[in-house]
């Protein structure tokens, strides 16, 4: 069995070369992340033609991910550019403060001092250093250090157990998703979205500015405020899929708590057909280390076993010494993982209800494959749906979505354990599976008198029109 989750890498300094980025392909990267906290607008486009270049030179589809910045609210920046701060340091959070130094320093939401309260805990630099509120004077947020440490330029502020008003989407990332569709990333993914209202603006936006080029991405929920959690399912009802972002999801409910809403998050998607990424820190220590440590194989083991899409990389491959590294020691853990992966069909399968007829041949196409142990699932699609319902459940068989657009081979290339390919259109399916099953042969996945399992629509070309379903034998 090939590797069936998928890998989403950051690039950035260490991995902007066209010949880096080949090596990273080739060594597994499934999905590119263009992270818009950082760069301009010109270096996302450049960097898109780049991806796109290097998929050509790797023969196969990649798929691109524009990660809006959103409100992450920050402090200034300092006059000698950092401070140190003591447990038990007064310190002041002052919105009017252009320069700060070890008394006060400015922030970036001005809001801020009408959001917080005394007593309230502030946690800066991704909760490494913590101050508690005393008191707030006009613009002026007075706290006293409970956990102290170096301070530098523009670290962003949290506020244990979330809550604060910023809105999902800024100015900034208004334009970003203009600039993300001028070059059609298949995947926006929205940061601190707090309730499935900001999802939805984001899809129309991100439709508007997609529609001079016929193209509507996908819409990756980031789980990363406390308020996001209790409405999870209306996030995800409006989402194609959700990022487990652990980073500032962490710092707002606690570390402890991560885990168990890590496994609580992906089995709900899977549950309603949405999609996953694993995120934030999975493989740390590689940003200046050539080995991964024990603990953050076991985090990308977990991550494969609770039944994630994809994990991802941030750091690592956008600024470590060894994003090549990296992308190969992932994919061998996954492909381990993948080895002790449940592998059935269980009651919830088996009194699943739907009401469409393409889901349902999708599911009868599972039923089908998984009791006569064929050798592959082919879904012919135009939209990717079926390859995306038959992904939900793990059988341990591959799956491939054929299609002849390029849009839905760069979109299934997130869905686990589906490998995308393209198939020439023809006007009949019987010619179409024919195509199929030579391209299967050529790639060495099936050999002469194997079974597999095809679905297909009728008429050919309709969306969502998958309406039939084939047991072939290769050569038969």
């Amino acid at each position: 069995m090939p590797r069936g989750t998928k890998i989403v890498a950051t690039i950035g300094p260490a991995s902007d070369t066209l010949e880096i980025l080949v090596r990273m392909i080739e060594a597994g990267v499934n999905v590119v992340r263009l992270n818009f906290s950082h760069g301009k607008a010109q270096d996302h486009i450049d960097r898109a033609l780049m991806v796109r270049e290097a998929a050509k030179k790797c023969g196969r589809e990649i798929a691109i991910m524009a990660d809006l910045q959103g409100p992450k609210i920050r402090i200034g920046k300092f006059e000698h550019g950092r401070i140190d701060l003591k447990k038990g340091d007064k310190f002041i959070l002052d919105a009017n403060c252009p320069l700060g130094n070890q008394e006060r320093i400015g922030l970036d939401y001005k809001a801020l001092p009408n959001e917080v309260k005394p007593t309230d805990f502030l946690l800066l630099n991704d909760g490494l250093i913590v101050l508690e509120t005393e008191f707030i004077i006009g613009s002026e947020i007075h706290t006293i250090v409970k956990i102290g440490g170096e301070l530098t330029n523009n670290k962003g502020i949290n506020r244990q157990g979330g809550g604060l008003t910023a809105p999902a989407l800024t100015t900034k990332d208004r334009e970003d998703i203009k600039t993300a569709m001028s070059f059609q990333a298949d995947y926006v993914a929205v940061s601190f979205p707090k309730d499935a209202a900001d999802m939805v603006l984001a899809r129309q936006l991100a439709d508007m500015a997609g529609e001079p080029f016929d193209h509507k991405p996908m819409m990756i929920a980031k789980i990363e405020r406390a308020e996001a959690i209790p409405l999870l399912q209306e996030i995800l009802d409006v989402s194609d899929g959700i990022m487990v972002a652990r980073g500032d999801l962490a710092v707002e409910v606690g570390n402890a708590t991560v885990p168990a809403l890590q496994k609580r998050m992906i089995k709900m998607a899977l549950a309603c057909n949405k999609l996953t990424i694993t995120a934030t820190q999975m493989m740390e220590s590689m940003i200046v280390n050539a080995m991964p440590t024990r603990a953050e194989v076991s985090d990308v083991a977990n991550a494969v076993l609770d039944g994630t899409d994809a994990v991802m990389t941030s750091a690592e491959t956008a600024s470590g010494k060894y994003p090549v590294e990296t992308v190969q020691m992932m994919a061998a853990v996954c492909q381990e993982a993948e080895k002790s992966y449940a592998c059935e069909l269980d009651a919830d399968f088996l009194n699943a209800r739907f009401s469409r007829i393409d889901q349902s041949v999708a599911y009868g196409a599972l039923f089908i494959a998984y009791h006569l142990h064929v050798k592959a699932i082919v879904a012919l699609t135009e939209s990717g749906s079926t390859a995306l319902w038959m992904s939900r459940r793990n059988i341990n068989i591959p799956l491939f979505a054929m299609t002849p657009s390029r849009v839905t081979q760069r979109k299934v290339a997130l869905y686990r354990n589906v490998r995308p390919y393209e198939l020439p259109y023809h006007c009949d399916g019987e010619t179409m599976m024919k195509d199929a099953e030579l391209i299967l042969l050529e790639k060495g996945v099936v050999k002469i008198g194997d079974t597999i399992v095809v679905t297909w629509g009728e008429p050919i070309g309709k969306i969502g029109g998958t309406n039939a379903l084939k047991i072939v034998k290769i050569g038969g």
